[in-house]
């Protein structure tokens, strides 16, 4: 496939390895020769790669499935998950799952990504409603300061809060940086 028809979501395999393709960017700058830019995620350890490719490049795609799935419940060092539409349930090793149950509830749905039968990765919405199980009391009045305090959600993730925010409140949370985005 031609570098130009790539697109976020997608699959491939370059220098021996399964890549999930992130961001996608075709750039023309001024008097030189247009190029793409992606950014890789790789399925084996999680880590980010950048890489530039030429418009006429090729590059080898590979198929992955994709089920939306519902989080159940952990059990040992993996966790279910069952499939909305076979409620065929499959369990994802912590290896697999890694940061992303940081942001995932009992109950909460998410896609999954199957290669070959196999989960490869979670994929997860830009943002989750989480509820706030521990935090330093706030302070009267302290809506107009910018004082940000630790806070743990209930699935253990633990992120900077305003001030304003007390235990029990719900809060909106960027699955990409881990920071605080609204109050719900």
């Amino acid at each position: 496939m031609k570098a130009t028809d790539l697109r976020p979501g997608m699959a491939v395999r370059m220098d021996g390895k399964l890549l999930i393709i992130t961001k996608f960017e075709h750039r023309t700058p001024g008097n030189l020769r247009a190029f793409i830019q992606v950014k890789l995620r790789d399925v084996k350890n999680g880590g980010y790669i950048e890489k530039r490719l030429s418009s006429s490049d090729n590059v080898d795609t590979t198929d992955v499935d994709r089920a939306t799935m519902e989080f159940l419940y952990k059990e040992g060092d993996s966790y279910v998950f069952m499939d909305t539409s076979s409620f065929e349930q499959i369990n994802i090793n912590d290896d697999v799952a890694g940061e992303a149950m940081k942001f995932l509830r009992p109950n909460a749905q998410t896609v999954v990504l199957l290669h070959e039968g196999n989960p490869i990765l979670i994929e997860l919405p830009a943002s989750v409603e989480l509820t706030v199980t521990d935090c330093a009391p706030g302070v009267k009045n302290a809506t107009v300061t910018n004082v940000m305090k630790e806070a743990e959600m209930e699935t253990g993730l633990k992120t900077r809060v305003p001030d304003f925010i007390n235990k029990g409140e719900t809060v909106k949370i960027s699955t990409e940086t881990g920071a605080y985005i609204s109050r719900v």
